[in-house]
This record gives structure tokens, C-alpha cells and sequence, in this order.
């Protein structure tokens, strides 16, 4: 019989490094100055306002919908389909206590053979509290990935990897600046799920780099990382594609509600796998990681715990 052998990739992946410095700092340019010249399209989870679930006998036609609503003192609300085509979701932007009076009566007025189902207030001060929220956690993450980097490697390696999750969580930040997308709580969530499996890729690759470091030792560190790389690339390929079929097939037939979070997911995939190669393996190049780095250190006198 045959013997199975694996296929090894040999790409230089250290070789390209410089375009992709441009590549990167390109992109995070462009995220950064869409974040500060449009801002992120906030939801009502964080603005506050009011959800109205309404239902139809038949399909709804949202076009009318909103050219009702728009013609009315509730211009600017959101429309969408939730679920069936016959029910729909309308979010209001906060109106104060004196316009939240008889709202659900006065849209049902606007909105012939609509049935109300339900309708909900989030005020602004939970809006404020929930962005508050969301930052802290995301600080949280990322302070948790820098100390447990550093402990299971070094100090080195945990700077490579909390430079590719802000790369990451930026380069997201930046698509719902340029797509005006909403950003609410579930793309929220997302962007921690991309700060998970964009750490546990990179935690992967720095993994073989380590081991290949103490085990070719002789070899230049360009050398070490460009075989890593290429040891795991098969397995990168494989985790990142059947990840991506899941979240693509949410993403079209999951329905309008949970696109955001779909399309985060599939741009957090796609960044977060460059990035454990051109940003936190590259990060390693240039801040000198080598051998003696990753080297156990010797405990004094241990030469003679074997003696008689």
C-alpha cells in the first residue's frame, strides 16, 4: 500500500511582507477616517427609540411602509421584514415621553390592515449605558488576550497578537462606517465572536513558530516563520472555509435580521485570517523574536539535581 504523505506548501509568505504593510495600512487609514467622518450607524440598542412588530394578512410591502411613515412625524424610522413576509419591524428614533403617548394607535392609523404585536421603548440612557458597556468589554478582551499571550508566550508575541485584533476589530469598525449598516447589539456580539476566532488562529500559527524555533534552531527567524506558516496553511484553509459556508448560508437565508451579523462574521473571518499572517507573524519579524526568546530558561544548580 501507498504511503499517504501530506502536501507541504512552500509560499513565501515573510517575502510579501511589504506590500502588505501597504495593504494594511491602507485599509486601517481608510477604516479610521470612515469612522471619523461618518461615525457608526448606531441601533436602537444604542440610541434608544422604539420597536414596533407588526403583522399583515399578506405580504407587507415595505415600500408604502415606509413612504407612509415618512410622510408622517415618524420620518427617518426603519423598516424591515422579521421572519415572514408578512411581519414587519419598524424602529422609531426616541421621541421623549409626550411623543411615546398613543404611539402604537397613531402608526396603526398611518398603516391600513397592519396588526400590532408588539411594540417596545428603550430609553436613551439605556442606549448610553449599553455603548458604555460595549466598550468595556471589548478593553476586557482585549486586556485578557494581551495577558494570556504573555503568559503562554512572551511579551513579543503577545504585542503581535493584540495589534492583529485591533487591526481586525478596526478594519470591521470601519466596513459598517462605509456601508451605513446598523450597528446594534447582535453586531456587537459578532465582533467579539471575530476577536475569538481571530486569537485562536493566530494562537495557533504562534504555536508551530514557537516549536519550529527550538526545533531548527540553526535557521534564520524568517526562515522559522515562513515554514510555519506553511505547516498550518492547510489547516487555516480548511477552518476558515467551512466557517465562512456556515455564516455565508446565515447570511442569505437567515433573513434581514441577522445580515449584520452575518456580514461581520464573514469580514472577520477574511481579515482575521490575513492578519495571523501579515500582521501578528510579521509583527514577530520585526520586533527581533528568536530562538533565545523562546528558549526554557535553565534554574540555577539544576545541572546538578541528578547527581549522587
Amino acid at each position: 500500500m501507498a504511503e499517504y504523505k501530506r502536501r507541504e506548501f512552500n509560499i513565501d509568505f515573510m517575502g510579501k511582507t511589504r506590500i502588505a504593510v501597504i495593504l494594511t495600512a491602507l485599509l486601517t487609514v481608510l477604516a479610521i477616517g470612515a469612522l471619523v467622518a461618518r461615525g457608526l450607524n448606531f441601533g436602537i440598542d444604542f440610541t434608544g427609540g422604539t420597536l414596533v412588530e407588526l403583522g399583515y394578512p399578506e405580504k407587507a410591502d415595505l415600500g408604502a411602509i415606509r413612504d407612509a411613515l415618512a410622510g408622517s412625524e415618524f420620518d427617518g424610522a426603519s423598516v424591515q421584514r422579521f421572519g415572514a413576509d408578512n411581519d414587519v419591524l419598524v424602529r422609531l428614533p426616541p421621541a421623549g415621553e409626550a411623543g411615546s403617548a398613543g404611539l402604537g394607535d397613531r402608526i396603526l392609523a398611518l398603516l391600513p390592515g397592519a396588526e400590532m404585536r408588539r411594540i417596545e421603548f428603550v430609553g436613551p440612557q439605556v442606549g448610553d449605558e449599553l455603548v458604555e458597556d460595549g466598550i468595556l468589554a471589548l478593553l476586557y478582551a482585549l486586556g485578557g488576550i494581551l495577558i494570556y499571550v504573555m503568559v503562554r508566550f512572551t511579551l513579543k508575541f503577545s504585542l503581535g497578537a493584540i495589534v492583529a485584533t485591533v487591526h481586525d476589530v478596526t478594519i470591521v469598525f470601519g466596513f459598517f462606517a462605509v456601508s451605513g449598516m446598523e450597528f446594534d447589539l447582535t453586531v456587537l456580539a459578532a465582533v467579539l465572536a471575530v476577536i475569538g476566532y481571530s486569537l485562536n488562529d493566530t494562537i495557533v500559527v504562534f504555536d508551530r513558530i514557537r516549536e519550529n524555533f527550538r526545533r531548527y534552531r540553526k535557521d534564520e527567524p524568517r526562515e522559522v516563520i515562513n515554514k510555519s506558516l506553511n505547516q498550518t496553511l492547510s489547516r487555516t484553509l480548511m477552518t476558515s472555509g467551512t466557517t465562512l459556508l456556515v455564516v455565508l448560508a446565515l447570511f442569505v437565508f437567515g433573513g434581514e435580521l441577522i445580515h449584520a451579523f452575518a456580514a461581520t462574521l464573514m469580514i472577520g473571518i477574511f481579515v482575521g485570517t490575513y492578519s495571523s499572517v501579515y500582521v501578528a507573524s510579521a509583527m514577530l519579524l520585526w520586533l527581533n523574536v528568536n530562538k533565545v526568546d523562546l528558549m526554557p530558561v535553565a534554574k540555577e544548580g539544576e545541572a546538578l539535581d541528578g547527581r549522587p
